[in-house]
């Protein structure tokens, strides 16, 4: 009969966890939360100093019955939940729910689920961390106030079931941030101009880059400058003026963290940050290895430290020198540092192996692909971060043609250090190895060609799941647990599509976030939600009681809220009217909003339930037929700009077309920021909007 009872959060870690322990232990999973604020209410009193009303979740009744009829026979009861706020919180909740009060119950934790993490953890059980589960409640309560109290807002302002979260609302924010810089982006001309050169006795040509005059560099913005630089330097004579040379080294990389294994994986393996996350648990809560058993091969994967046990730094220094070479070995030790630039000090480690001799072409047989793909990243990864960093003979080359300046740099691959096992997804140096002749100051060179080349400036990108994973983790919103979910639920909710790897703001998105940047400023204020993120980190280290941080936030969101409800109130919101008559009874149609924006239906409902595709007309005529120009959409919800006889016809643009033809060839034009920018590619002609224009 077992004597002492480990609870963990998920049934997978059960099998894992259970062969490392004998039969005295008996090991049970609490299926992650087992008490919740209720659904059917907000579940926090602002009367009652915002003390939270936890329920049992419903379904948990006969867990919490087993887990309680093995608790009482224990000994000993150890909760072994996840090494976050989140698993700390799921710990204390089990102690009220399982009525272990006068029981013997520690606290474990352990980043990897290995037999020797597991015993080790038992060696030095401890208390719950009341500072942990804190800043859990902080931003529990936090989140449940702004879900409950604005949703309303949103409900009678723009449909039915919508809702707001607190991190969510912020992250849109950024993708409509973001789109407003797109759609304003004006771009602009620039020419490059390259000289193709021979040195004597060199049968390989040099490419010289134009950097501008000796004053300084310069920036060729038209044709007519470009050309007048290219008649000039025809009758100039090339000399070298400098040759320098160095050595440079390439760092290696730090290991993953949760944002950063979720960027890499984005690029170089097209994974969402939720398959990311979920591959990843499998990793790490445990997989079959054939001869091994059931084991955890990675490391925690919610972290955003970069820490590594000093027994994995051992054994990764006797890997990399046995099977690469004692040069390869990483010897220094870097200072880790966070997101803010402080030095982390944490119980977390970063995102690793747990055992560097576990190669992915060892176990490939045991993992699915996807599993094989990401721990490959993961190992990579953690093998090039102990390694050395990576030496270039550097070689500059200054080149004057008069008053005019040119450049070349090569590089050259001396040591190829980490990079023997690791290039990022969208590294440009794994190709580098540029060799250049025998170059000297005062040597002449021949001209044999010039090359120029017309450029536009592009527009910032539409963000990625990975880049607004890194935006939000520069801006300090939102945790590692966070990132995942807050993506997953904005595209779920359809405020945002994913086309392609871009994700692009809807129109239910842009009605959302107009509210809230009207009604609830602070709430998608980005300095606002950082700043809050750290206020929690203030309560996991004990130094600001997580009810100070409810009381200061709470009055501003009802007042806000209450101001949003009284405005809206007096604003009756009637379906609008169109001119499409209704094909079954006669009636005018109205314009209805449904999950997919906007449709055409017939206002005889229910008697006459026709409905229609909504064709929002701007009063312009197509270009190619002469038809109307209407909006429509993708099938994930991007609005675009098109001919109202659809396939039939092939115009189209991502830009509101104006009624205001090109000077320059009389095509139809686009708003493009404060600018107006003509559609045809070969013509591209920018002019200002036309005062009649300006509030169209």
């Amino acid at each position: 009969m077992a004597k002492y009872l480990v609870i963990v959060e998920s049934p997978a870690k059960v099998k894992t966890i259970k062969k490392f322990l004998g039969p005295n232990y008996e090991v049970m999973a609490s299926m992650g939360h087992v008490r919740d604020l209720p659904k059917s209410q907000i579940g926090v009193s602002p009367e009652n100093d915002f003390e939270p009303k936890y329920i049992t979740i419903r379904g948990k009744g006969d867990l919490i019955a087993s887990l309680k009829k093995e608790a009482k026979k224990a000994e000993k009861i150890y909760l072994a939940t996840d090494p976050d706020r989140e698993g700390e919180a799921i710990s204390w909740h089990l102690t009220y729910a399982l009525k272990l009060e006068g029981k013997k119950v520690y606290r474990i934790t352990f980043n990897e689920i290995t037999k020797n993490a597991v015993k080790e953890s038992l060696k030095h059980p401890r208390e719950i961390d009341m500072g942990l589960v804190d800043a859990q409640q902080a931003r529990r309560v936090l989140d449940r106030m702004v879900g409950y109290g604005i949703s309303p807002v949103l409900w009678a302002k723009v449909k039915r079931g919508l809702s707001a979260g607190r991190v969510q609302s912020v992250a849109l924010r950024l993708i409509c941030d973001r789109e407003d810089e797109v759609a304003a982006f004006i771009p602009e001309e620039y020419w490059t101009i390259d000289a193709l050169l021979a040195a004597k006795g060199e049968k390989k040509p040099l490419t010289a880059h134009f950097t501008g005059i000796e004053s300084g560099k310069i920036t060729i913005g038209s044709e007519k400058e470009k050309q007048q630089i290219v008649d000039s330097i025809k009758k100039e004579t090339f000399e070298i003026l400098e040759v320098k040379k160095g050595e440079r080294t390439r760092k290696s990389p730090l290991p993953f963290t949760t944002s950063t294994l979720q960027q890499e994986a984005g690029k170089a393996l097209n994974f969402s940050t939720q398959k990311t996350m979920r591959i990843a648990q499998q990793l790490y809560e445990g997989v079959d290895i054939k001869g091994e058993g059931t084991i955890g091969i990675i490391t925690y994967l919610r972290t955003d430290s970069t820490r590594i046990a000093e027994e994995a730094v051992t054994a990764a220094k006797e890997y990399i020198t046995q099977t690469c070479g004692e040069a390869y070995a990483r010897t220094d030790e870097p200072e880790q540092k966070g997101k803010s630039g402080k030095k982390i000090q944490d119980a977390h480690e970063a995102i690793r192996p747990t055992d560097i001799t576990r190669t992915p072409s060892s176990i490939k047989e045991s993992l699915s692909r996807d599993q094989l793909r990401l721990y490959t990243l993961i190992w990579n990864r953690y093998a090039a971060c102990r390694m050395s960093g990576a030496k270039y003979e550097t070689t500059n080359v200054k080149i004057g043609a008069g008053q005019y300046r040119f450049s070349v740099a090569a590089s050259k691959k001396l040591f190829d250090g980490f990079m023997k096992v690791y290039t990022e997804a969208d590294d440009k140096e794994a190709s580098d190895n540029v060799v250049l002749g025998d170059l000297e100051k005062g040597m002449k060179l021949t001209l044999n060609d010039i090359e120029d080349k017309q450029h536009f400036t592009q527009a910032p990108p539409h963000f990625t799941e990975s880049s607004l994973v890194k935006a939000l983790e520069e801006q300090g919103i939102g945790r590692p647990s966070t990132y995942a979910p807050t993506i997953t639920t904005i595209i779920a909710r359809r405020y945002v599509v994913k086309e392609e790897k871009n994700l692009f703001v809807t129109e239910m998105g842009e009605a959302v976030n107009r509210i809230m940047k009207e009604a609830f400023p602070s709430i998608v204020d980005v300095r606002f939600t950082a700043n809050l993120e750290m206020l929690l980190d203030n309560v996991e280290e004990g130094e600001i009681n997580w009810k100070t941080i409810v009381r200061n936030f709470y009055p501003d969101l009802d007042e806000a809220v209450k101001k949003a409800e009284e405005e809206l109130a007096k604003v009756e919101i009637r379906d609008e009217v169109s001119d499409v008559k209704c094909d079954n009874c006669g009636r005018m149609m109205v314009i209805k909003y449904g999950p997919h924006g906007k449709f055409l239906a017939c206002p005889g409902f229910p008697e006459c339930r026709n409905t229609k595709p909504y064709l929002e007309k701007i009063g312009i005529k197509c270009p190619v037929c002469g038809k109307d120009i209407v909006v429509r959409k993708t099938k994930k919800g991007r609005r675009f700009y098109g001919c109202e006889s659809g396939t039939q016809c092939t115009f189209m643009s991502w830009q509101k077309p104006v009624d205001v033809k090109c000077e320059k060839c009389g095509s139809l034009m686009v708003r493009k920021g404060n600018k107006l920018m003509c559609l045809n590619e070969e013509c591209k002609h920018l002019q200002d909007i036309p005062s009649g224009e300006n509030n169209k």
